[in-house]
């Protein structure tokens, strides 16, 4: 496992060099757009280093993340790769237990494991950046880009803060008939069988907030169809080698199945590949807690995204029925009604779990990936209430 992963840092290094020697930037009216020399759209890092934290506040902040990690993760049979920063500076950080229990490699802070759906977080980015670049726009119907797309109302708005009504891929491909399991499903199979086995919409688009994976993998089609690269190739171009995130890749079945560390039950059975661990954009993003705190960082970037596009990223657009849970473009929130909002993505995906917290006002990143499934993984929302005016009790047992 660790020579392929070499392998492809090497290899992405050397990308990095040739992505940011061949950018150049482009003007519009509202922002800058970092464009390479085939027009796409690429993220770079923040220049302009943020305030620099003293030696004071990050031995009390560390003292109380440390406390929590200890708490939570007592047990040397726990995976965990875990990290709290703030203004991009890493306040503390810890890695326990196995990346592969066959092999016996250990989790590292270089250590790539399945980000499950904080996966969405980075699509939702790199088609955000498309969007900027004036490549599509948010009302667009996504009929317009992929071809034979079968329900006419669907926009890439509602693709993105999951209002556009579609059914989960995982259900209806499970139904009897609709997909041979024995198969490894695609993102184009999707749409064929969509369109094949006439599935419906759960409901009409935009009436209400459903959230549903289909819309994501749809977004990494979308992804493909405008930048002409396959989703991986894409999101290695605009995101993940102009950030040096060299430990982060999008899974391929065929030829990633002996790198990847597996994931496990909580009882540390290992589980396997299925038909469903093909399909990409919802999830199937590897990388590390060092890896997306490069990410988030680059998003404090002044011209990262036009503002207005920013604003509407933290905008909550599901107001149906009463309550404090929302969906911006690619984010989830909590909007308390005397606290900050707060903004955050959680995954679930065989055994593994994650969250990427955003504190935006605080500039504050926490991160946690599990390979072995536990819910402790979502619990780590609680550590906002060190750092800013967030309603959460570090000392309360579950959720």
């Amino acid at each position: 496992m660790t020579s392929k992963i070499t392998l492809y840092t090497t290899q992405l290094l050397a990308i990095i060099l040739f992505t940011i020697s061949c950018s150049k930037q482009e003007k519009n009216e509202e922002a800058i757009i970092k464009v390479n020399n085939n027009g796409i759209p690429i993220m770079l890092p923040l220049r302009e280093e943020l305030p620099k934290l003293t030696s004071a506040y990050i031995n009390d902040k560390k003292y109380g993340v440390s406390r929590y990690f200890e708490k939570k993760w007592p047990e040397k049979n726990d995976n965990v790769a875990f990290l709290v920063a703030k203004n991009g500076q890493i306040i503390y950080e810890n890695y326990l237990g196995y990346a592969n229990k066959r092999t016996g490699e250990m989790i590292s802070k270089d250590m790539p494991l399945h980000i499950a759906s904080v996966s969405k977080v980075l699509t939702s980015t790199a088609v955000l950046m498309l969007i900027d670049a004036k490549k599509i726009t948010l009302d667009q119907k996504v009929n317009t880009i992929i071809e034979n797309f079968p329900y006419p109302e669907v926009t890439i708005q509602t693709l993105l803060n999951h209002r556009s009504g579609m059914r989960n891929y995982a259900y209806f491909t499970f139904e009897k008939g609709n997909w041979d399991k024995q198969e490894t499903l695609s993102n184009e199979d999707i749409v064929k069988v969509m369109v094949d086995k006439q599935i419906s919409l759960e409901r009409p688009t935009d009436t209400g907030f459903g959230y549903c994976n289909t819309n994501y993998a749809m977004l990494a089609l979308v992804i493909e169809k405008v930048t002409g690269l396959k989703y991986p190739e894409a999101m290695k171009e605009m995101i993940f080698a102009p950030l040096g995130m060299t430990n982060t890749f999008v899974f391929d079945i065929v030829k990633d199945r002996s790198i990847i560390a597996p994931s496990y039950k909580g009882n540390n059975i290992e589980i396997g590949i299925d038909y469903l661990d093909g399909i990409y954009g919802d999830k199937n993003i590897y990388s590390t807690p060092r890896d997306l705190l490069k990410f988030d960082k680059a998003r404090y970037a002044p011209f990262f995204l036009n503002s207005d596009l920013i604003k509407k990223i933290y905008t909550g657009y599901s107001h149906e029925s009463k309550g404090i849970r929302n969906y911006g473009l690619g984010i989830r929130m909590t909007e308390f009604e005397k606290s900050e909002p707060f903004y955050y993505h959680n995954g679930w995906w065989h055994g593994n779990t994650s969250s990427f917290i955003n504190l935006r006002k605080e500039k504050v990143t926490i991160i946690v990936l599990s390979n072995k499934f536990t819910r402790k993984t979502y619990q780590t929302k609680k550590l906002a209430a060190l750092f800013g005016d967030y309603p959460f009790k570090l000392d309360d047992g579950e959720e």
